[in-house]
């Protein structure tokens, strides 16, 4: 074989390569920007991930996937969210709540975000309006943020003799303040007073337990926010430590032996979430997906726990719940 041959044989054998190289190149890639860990953030990514298949998207084979964790340090968000959009990703995928929604927000005004999160994206200032959220933004909003009133409404229907309740908030949460003036004005309509209750780490939340019992609060209410949902088994352990009637909005709070939780169906946000990104990979604008509003909201109750506090939940809550943990 001369020279002329190998050279024309190593041609060949580059030329038969390329295409694999290419569509490996081509292959687009999400940044998912979340404010958790792996562990925390498995059963939402299995919802996620469902989204995507159900748009005929698997990841490995149509697409992979480059994430940003912020472990529960959300100040961090802004850098993690800026590090994807230098990467110009296909999409970033804002999960998990208002303050990821709004970093990617500020990250970046040409890489198209989806978000998941559980306040209104209009008065948060994320997109222009629902049907037509502007720029590069869309995503998925459950209800959470504004069913918080009605956890109080729960609350004494449970302990109708209760005159006083506490309510927990996050003041570093976007939504704070409109949910607490949102508590305050259910808690004039069933004639009760509140207290509000600050906490923002893990270590503040045995605190927040222990001044609702001495308030001589008949239960706690704690606002929606993705924190507290989180870190469900950690506010259960505490509810319990205390003997204080807690509601929180996530369902993983009576299942970790919490009393009860009211909030939207994460699981369907975050599937939803997927599916737009599908949408987006198959080539739609956001511009042209109006944001989605998961309307599904769903009661999780735990007798064990109520027997334990010397509770019982009347028949109404029991009718209206959609799981019941015995």
């Amino acid at each position: 074989m001369n020279r002329r041959d190998v050279l024309l044989l190593a041609g060949g054998a580059a030329a038969l390569t390329l295409p694999s190289r290419a569509q490996a190149a081509a292959m687009p890639v999400i940044g998912y920007l979340c404010p958790e860990s792996p562990k925390l953030f498995a059963s939402r990514l299995q919802a996620f991930r469902k989204g995507l298949a159900e748009s005929g998207f698997l990841e490995g084979r149509d697409f992979v996937i480059d994430y940003r964790w912020a472990e529960g340090d959300y100040d961090r968000l802004p850098a993690l969210a800026a590090e994807l959009a230098s990467r110009k990703v296909a999409v970033i995928v804002a999960a998990g709540g208002a303050p990821v929604a709004l970093a990617a927000r500020a990250a970046t005004s040409t890489v198209t975000i989806v978000f998941e999160m559980g306040g209104d994206p209009v008065q948060l200032g994320i997109v222009d309006s629902l049907g037509r959220p502007g720029g590069n933004i869309t995503g998925v909003s459950s209800l959470s943020v504004e069913v918080s009133r009605k956890r109080l409404e729960f609350m004494r229907e449970l302990i109708p003799n209760a005159s006083r309740f506490a309510i927990a908030v996050n003041p570093t949460s976007p939504t704070a303040t409109s949910q607490v003036a949102n508590l305050h004005a259910a808690a004039e309509k069933l004639g009760v007073g509140v207290h509000v209750l600050s906490a923002s780490r893990e270590e503040e939340f045995d605190a927040v337990f222990a001044a609702a019992v001495q308030l001589g609060a008949g239960g706690l209410v704690f606002t929606s926010d993705p924190y507290f949902a989180f870190r469900s088994d950690q506010l259960a352990a505490s509810a319990v430590r205390h003997a204080m009637p807690a509601v929180t909005q996530s369902r993983d709070f009576p299942l970790a032996g919490g009393l009860m939780s009211y909030g939207g169906d994460f699981t369907q946000s975050h599937r939803r979430a997927g599916g737009y990104v599908g949408q987006i990979l198959n080539g739609a604008k956001p511009t042209d997906l109006p944001v989605q509003l998961v309307t599904k909201v769903e009661l999780f109750v735990n007798v064990k726990a109520a027997e334990k506090l010397g509770l019982a939940f009347p028949p109404s809550i029991i009718s209206g719940a959609d799981d019941v943990v015995e």
